[in-house]
């Protein structure tokens, strides 16, 4: 049973839709500082995973390819559109806050924040955890972070935020179910690298946060995909003619 998954999806969901409703009570100086602190949260959930890392190599290579592919294929672009086409959809039904900023700066914070709920190495590394072996804590302790992020978010991109949970719930649900087939053709130092490397997401997201330096996350995307198959060839081929 995916109750971690859910739990997470649900956390998001109610942030979202809180934060749409109290979006005009909270002044603008409270929630961009109380944004920040929840970019420095990420950027330390993101250090925590990127000392994992048992080849750093391979997991350099990963970072280097993956966002290489991502920026190829445009696919932060991409997720950008699907984005401002919910909005389009969502604003039929549900009036979308005014929340103040630039049309550049809404794109920029909804692929902040769909990096950051659909392709967190933590929610990734959780799902596929969860289906594994049963243990949901870390979807759970993801959701206590998510909850206030997505009502934070909800307060300038509206109820936009909670409708991210969809999309969530079916990525982390796919992983789950996947699990079975995934972690016995995974190593223990595998899982590393695969944690460490979305941990450099997650920090990249964290500088998107705090609005230091715009890291393209979205294109970073596919660097997950590489992670565990470049940590392989390295330890099993490359390392040994290395040493």
């Amino acid at each position: 049973m995916p109750i971690g998954v859910f739990i997470n999806s649900l956390a998001i969901f109610i942030g979202g839709v809180i934060g749409s409703l109290m979006g005009q009570r909270l002044s603008q100086d409270f929630k961009e500082n109380l944004n920040m602190v929840f970019g420095v949260c990420s950027m330390g959930i993101g250090i925590s995973s990127i000392v994992l890392m048992k080849n750093l190599p391979a997991v350099t290579l990963a970072v280097i390819l993956g966002t290489a592919i991502g920026l190829a294929i445009h696919l932060g672009d991409k997720i950008n559109a699907a984005g401002r086409g919910m909005q389009r959809v969502v604003s039929r039904f549900v009036k979308m806050p005014d929340s103040g900023i630039s049309a550049d700066e809404f794109s920029a914070s909804l692929v902040t924040v769909i990096v950051l709920f659909c392709a967190s190495g933590t929610g990734i590394y959780g799902s596929i955890i969860s289906g594994m072996t049963g243990d949901h804590s870390i979807l759970i302790a993801k959701s206590v972070l998510d909850l206030p992020t997505a009502l934070i978010f909800g307060c300038t991109l509206g109820v936009l935020v909670a409708l991210i949970a969809v999309p969530q719930m079916l990525v982390f649900l796919l992983l789950f179910f996947c699990a079975g087939l995934i972690f016995p053709l995974t190593t223990p130092d595998m899982i590393d690298d695969f944690k460490a490397v979305g941990g450099i997401i997650m920090l990249a997201t964290g500088f998107r946060m705090i609005k230091v330096k715009m890291f393209p996350t979205a294109d970073m995307i596919p660097a997950m995909i590489l992670a565990m198959p470049v940590s392989w060839v390295w330890t099993a081929y490359i390392a040994p003619l290395v040493a």
